[in-house]
C-alpha cells in the first residue's frame, strides 16, 4: 500500500512538473492580430460588438446594451504549440442562477480535425478577469483552432497563450466558410441561454454543422422586431436569415410589425431565403395552461403571417414548424424555457437540414 502511494505520488508530482514546463512560460498575444469571425458589422463601437455604431440611441436601450455580448463571435486562429491559454477581462461580470459561468462569460476551443470542427476545451471563468490554461501536453502539430467568446458577456480585452518557442499566425483554411453567412435574429434562445459553453449554442452549432459562418442577432428578452435592427441586418450579404423571435413578442406586436420587418429584409434582398420559426413549445405549457393558449395562439397567427406573405408572390419565404424542434420527451430545457446542451443539440439536428438546403 506505502509503495503505491508513493508511486501515485511521482506519478502526479511529473504529470505536473510537465504540465508547469509548457505552460509556465507562455507568451500571450492580443487577439485583434488573429481573424474574428461571426461578425456583421465592421463600423461597430468596440471590436467585440454586435450592431453597428449607428444604433446607438436609436435602438432600445436593452437591445443596444445586449448588443455588446459577444455571442456569435469567435477567434480564428493557427499554432503548433503544445499547450494554449488565454487572458480575458468580460466587460459586465454577469452572473446567473440558472446558466453555467462557462457558457455567460467562458470561452470555448474547437479544433480542426479530418475536416471537422472537434472539441478541445472550455476556458472557465474565475471572475471579471481570468487567466486559464485551456489545454496542454498536446503533441505540437500544426493545427487549426476556432475559439467561442462569450454568450451572455461583452470583451474588454482577450489575449491567446501559447509556448515562447510555438508559432501562431492567422489561418489558413477558410472553415467556417465567410462567404454569404447565415444570420440569425431572435431572443435569449437564439443568443445561447441556457448553453453550458458558447459552443453549444445552437446558431453555433450550426456554424460547424454546414460549415458556414453566422451572424447572431440574438437579443436576450428583446427579439421584439424592432424595425432598425431590421434595416441593419438586412445590409448583411446572406445566404438565409432564420426569423426565431416568437418567445418575445406578444400577440399585438406580431401583427404590428412582423409583415414590416420581413419587408424591410425582403426590399434589400429579394431572393435570399427568409426562415420564420415557430415558438418551441416550452414543457411546462403542458401544466400552465394560458401559457399553452398562447404559444398555440402565437403559431397560429405566425402562420397566417407566413401564408399571407406567400400570397405576394414571396417565392423565398419558408417555415418551420416547432412541434419536434426541441423533441418530444419534455428534457430539453433547465427551466421550462430556456435550452439546455441537449436542447440546442436537438435544435440544430432539426434545423440543419432546412438550412442547408436553403443555404445551397
Amino acid at each position: 500500500m506505502r509503495l503505491f502511494l508513493l508511486t501515485l505520488i511521482l506519478s502526479l508530482a511529473l504529470t505536473n512538473a510537465g504540465r508547469a514546463t509548457q505552460t509556465d512560460s507562455l507568451k500571450y498575444i492580443n487577439a485583434t492580430n488573429f481573424e474574428l469571425i461571426g461578425k456583421g458589422f465592421a463600423d461597430t463601437e468596440n471590436l467585440y460588438d454586435r450592431l453597428p455604431a449607428s444604433l446607438k440611441g436609436v435602438t432600445r436601450p436593452p437591445v443596444w446594451s445586449l448588443s455588446k455580448n459577444c455571442s456569435g463571435l469567435a477567434i480564428r486562429f493557427r499554432t503548433n504549440s503544445k499547450a494554449i491559454a488565454a487572458k480575458w477581462e468580460v466587460t459586465g461580470d454577469v452572473v446567473m442562477n440558472h446558466f453555467a459561468p462557462s457558457g455567460i462569460k467562458g470561452l470555448d476551443l474547437y479544433a480542426l480535425k479530418d475536416g471537422k470542427w472537434q472539441f478541445v476545451n472550455s476556458a472557465r471563468p474565475s471572475g471579471k478577469a481570468t487567466t486559464a490554461t485551456i489545454i496542454s501536453n498536446m503533441t505540437g502539430t500544426d493545427m487549426e483552432y476556432m475559439l467561442y467568446l462569450p454568450l451572455y458577456d461583452g470583451l474588454a480585452n482577450l489575449e491567446i497563450g501559447v509556448q515562447a518557442t510555438a508559432e501562431i499566425s492567422k489561418p489558413k483554411v477558410d472553415s467556417p466558410r465567410k462567404e454569404k453567412p447565415v444570420v440569425f435574429y431572435g431572443t435569449s434562445i437564439t443568443q445561447g441561454g441556457c448553453a453550458s459553453r458558447a459552443g453549444m449554442s445552437y446558431p453555433n452549432i450550426l456554424s460547424r454543422m454546414l460549415d458556414r459562418q453566422i451572424i447572431n442577432l440574438g437579443f436576450s428578452g428583446n427579439g421584439q422586431l424592432d424595425l432598425e435592427v431590421a434595416e441593419a441586418l438586412a445590409n448583411i450579404d446572406a445566404s438565409c436569415f432564420v426569423i426565431d423571435c416568437l418567445p418575445n413578442v406578444n400577440i399585438a406586436q406580431m401583427n404590428e410589425k412582423y409583415a414590416r420587418f420581413l419587408e424591410i429584409i425582403r426590399k434589400k434582398n429579394p431572393d435570399v431565403p427568409i426562415l420564420m420559426v415557430e415558438t418551441i413549445l416550452f414543457p411546462h405549457m403542458y401544466f400552465d395552461q394560458s401559457v399553452y393558449s398562447l404559444l398555440h395562439e402565437k403559431n397560429a397567427l405566425l402562420k397566417k403571417i407566413y401564408t399571407e406573405q406567400k400570397k405576394k408572390n414571396d417565392k423565398h419565404i419558408y417555415y418551420q414548424k416547432a412541434d419536434k424542434l426541441i423533441g418530444t420527451d419534455f428534457e430539453a430545457t433547465v427551466d421550462g424555457i430556456h435550452l439546455t446542451d441537449l436542447g440546442f443539440l436537438r435544435m440544430a439536428e432539426n434545423l440543419h437540414p432546412v438550412l442547408h438546403k436553403l443555404i445551397k
